[in-house]
């Protein structure tokens, strides 16, 4: 785990779980949210059905076919804001640009950017059904994603161990306490 920046003064919270296809967002925005009671929301669920169609054809998606994605994210964030929800949601949110974008405006937004080993990443994309991502594009995502750098909020955490281990690192690095009982192992 490393951390990069967990402050946060806000009454609400946001996290953006980011990282390549197959790293596991879901896995651990899912648990960031039933421990914390916070709201969840699926990234790719905000796409516009021409970025999946995309996708699914194998095509990777341009900056211009992001970022409409990425501003219906942050539509979604404002939105819980102003009720004073705290949530926790999935998006790649590979570049910086991204991410920047993503917190414009949005003080109380920070990152988990789970990372895993390529070799993982291709095991369990094989394996994976379901999903309109292919295996095939996981190259040119690795190649597209910059890590969280200083000055960034958030942390980096390698998805190594079981779900439970992995979310109480992502806890810890956040600086948030659990409250409801984490996952048994």
């Amino acid at each position: 785990m490393v951390a990069v920046m967990t402050e946060t003064t806000a009454s609400s919270q946001f996290v953006i779980v980011m990282g390549v296809s197959g790293s596991g967002k879901t896995t651990v925005a899912k648990g960031i949210a039933q421990v914390m009671d916070w709201l969840f929301a699926e990234g790719d669920d905000f796409h516009p059905q021409a970025n999946v169609d995309k996708m699914a054809a194998g095509i990777p998606l341009t900056d211009e076919d992001r970022w409409p994605w990425l501003r219906a994210i942050g539509t979604w964030i404002d939105e819980h804001e102003s009720d004073g929800r705290s949530a926790v949601v999935t998006c790649s949110a590979l570049k910086r640009v991204y991410r920047d974008l993503l917190r414009e405006g949005r003080p109380n937004v920070r990152f988990c950017h789970v990372d895993v080993p390529e070799d993982v990443l291709k095991e369990r994309l094989a394996q994976r059904t379901g999903h309109y991502m292919p295996p095939s594009l996981l190259p040119s995502q690795l190649a597209t994603l910059e890590p969280l750098q200083a000055g960034e909020p958030g942390v980096v955490v390698e998805a190594r161990g079981n779900p439970a281990q992995v979310l109480q690192e992502v806890l810890d690095g956040l600086g948030l306490t659990a409250v409801k009982p984490l996952p048994k192992g």
